[in-house]
């Protein structure tokens, strides 16, 4: 509570009540039973539902990296057809390392790329029809495609030490969740 008297007074009791039953079932663990074993959020009883998730994130490199991926000159071959396998190869396995996650059947998988001075940016689309969302598909595509860009360029990215001071994988997220019903 406030430690100003006015402010107090202004707090509406049904708001409290509503936040604080809001907070308690934001708190409820979904993956765990009432003895504390994980389980797997059960969505048999859920409708089928047109669902597509949208994931970006970038890698960081020194500028001569990004021009050599540009004019196709890194030693281990073409890193980006081979970041866009990675990728897809993520989305299709991601129930094998998300431990509550659920295999849903990918219908769709899109990477796009695209090439800064410094970074190599990349967005997966990732589309399904199923019972459950595939955001953490997308993510998982883009956090794998980015690493698959890092082992390709890690031989011009090091130091003299062998350290990446420059490389680093930032800024991953989910752009966009969409469900479309039955009805739509």
């Amino acid at each position: 509570m406030s430690e100003d008297p006015e402010r107090e007074d202004e707090i509406d009791p049904k708001t409290l009540a509503a936040e604080a039953e809001r907070t308690d079932s934001a708190h409820e663990l979904t993956h765990t039973t009432a003895d504390g074993d994980v389980q797997m959020v059960d969505v048999g009883a859920k409708p089928d539902a047109k669902r597509r998730a949208v994931a970006a994130g970038r890698i960081r490199l020194q500028p001569s990296t990004v021009g050599a991926i540009r004019a196709d000159e890194i030693g281990k071959g073409d890193v980006l057809a081979t970041a866009r396998v990675g990728a897809i190869q993520a989305v299709k396995h991601t129930w094998e390392t998300i431990p509550m996650c659920h295999q849903i059947p990918i219908t769709n998988v899109d990477t796009a790329f695209e090439l800064g001075e410094d970074r190599v940016e990349l967005e997966v689309t990732v589309e399904t029809t199923g019972k459950t969302g595939c955001e953490m598909e997308a993510l998982e595509g883009v956090t794998t495609g980015l690493n698959v860009v890092w082992d390709m360029v890690k031989a011009v990215e090091k130091d003299e030490e062998g350290q990446y001071p420059e490389t680093r994988i930032e800024d991953v997220r989910v752009v966009e969740k969409r469900k479309e019903s039955s009805e739509d």
